[in-house]
């Protein structure tokens, strides 16, 4: 197996605590660090420890036998899926991702029109959908898909402000598009004082725990990013408070935004977003609502399901990806699996050991080793725990 270096993204709203912490660093870290990739993505592969390659250039150069045969039918030359570790010490963007029909469209217009790959402004960065599930590793809070729209109406009408009125009709009667749209495309120039107006009033909207529920998290997102309509978009979304081991399924075409905690993603692998505020970063309103699934998103928490003894994994309806977390302690010493495809395991606590066919890699805590598809059954000893991606 191939012992992997991993790189940071140092987004403004990542904890300076989690990825230190995992990785044995000195907390707190200098500045945010959101995310550690690990995959191949090219706009952040991780390294492969002693070839001074990138892991994209590594599989690129030898395609068939690192991915097999069916993963390089089904998927082409790429590895495909992406593996981070998430740690959010703020709320990220309102978000969604486009099929796969869509992002082929969107990444061949953007190209057309020479729009740059770099560009701040450009929305497709890759031609590829991104299907996503996350896993809490701490307590993590998030937005995800929309609610049952009678249940926003009731929520966006008890703020009581005059201006959302045309707001709630389009609740009340179904129209989800309808609602979202107007409140995306809000006239500029009034946004902060409709904003500053529904957190005054958010005293009116139901408490939850310790200051949560919808109250709180008007306030906690006005604080975030004052004067944004994501505020009050954030009204219509499912809001989850996971235990850690709890997932979230998120399809494209599905609104989202993670507020607080760590938890380990996998996706397709693809960095295409598309915003719709809660952000500095760029907006694309129009193409958002052009993707959106103006639909309720019922039971998007996955809870785990053990396949071994230490062993769990999550179902989700796509073949690009597939996660397993293996716990290992005095009860159970060592775990085996068959994954298929291309593997790649990734330890967050302890001290773990992998092997397959190919060799062995002792990891530590945010060490990661990838895996040709060739290197059949895998076993996982010590005391520690990891997740392992496949197909």
């Amino acid at each position: 197996m191939r012992r992997l270096h991993n790189r940071i993204r140092p987004y403004a709203w990542g904890s300076r605590e989690v990825i230190a912490r995992v990785q044995g660093r000195p907390v707190p870290s200098e500045g945010p660090e959101a995310e550690l990739w690990v995959g191949a993505h090219p706009d952040c592969s991780s390294l492969v420890e002693g070839e001074g390659a990138q892991l994209a250039d590594v599989i690129a150069s030898a395609p068939g036998d690192l991915l097999g045969a069916e993963a390089l039918g089904r998927f082409g030359a790429r590895l495909p899926y992406l593996l981070k570790l998430l740690a959010a010490e703020r709320s990220l963007s309102l978000q969604a991702h486009p099929d796969a029909r869509q992002a082929a469209d969107g990444y061949a217009a953007e190209d057309a029109a020479g729009v740059p790959r770099d560009a701040a402004h450009r929305s497709y960065v890759d031609g590829n959908h991104k299907p996503e599930l996350l896993v809490a590793y701490t307590e993590f809070e998030a937005l995800c898909g929309f609610r049952p729209a009678e249940e926003s109406a009731e929520l966006v009408d008890a703020l009581g402000v005059m201006a959302l009125k045309p707001v709630v009709g389009a609740l009340a009667v179904g129209d989800l598009r309808e609602a979202v749209r107007a409140l995306l495309s809000w006239p500029a120039h009034t946004r902060a004082e409709l904003v500053e107006e529904a957190v005054t009033a958010s005293g009116n909207l139901p408490d939850g725990p310790a200051g949560g529920g919808p109250r709180g998290l008007v306030r906690l997102l006005a604080s975030d990013y004052p004067g944004d309509v994501g505020v009050l978009v954030s009204l219509l979304l499912n809001h989850v408070v996971l235990a850690p081991g709890q997932g979230i399924w998120m399809p494209a075409g599905n609104l989202h935004g993670y507020l607080r905690g760590a938890g380990v993603e996998i996706m397709a692998a693809s960095d295409n977003v598309l915003r719709g505020g809660l952000t500095p970063k760029h907006v694309n309103v129009p193409e958002l609502l052009r993707v959106l699934r103006f639909e309720p998103l019922h039971a998007p928490v996955r809870d785990p399901e053990p396949v071994a003894p230490g062993v769990v994994t999550w179902s989700v309806p796509v073949d690009d990806f597939r996660l397993h977390r293996v716990r290992l302690d005095g009860a159970v010493g060592e775990a085996r699996l068959d994954p298929a495809g291309p593997r790649t395991a990734f330890c967050v606590a302890g001290e773990v050991t992998v092997a397959d066919s190919a060799g062995t890699a002792r990891l530590g805590g945010g060490d990661a080793a990838f895996g040709a598809a060739d290197g059949g059954k895998m076993i996982f000893s010590g005391a520690g725990e990891a997740y392992l991606a496949s197909l």
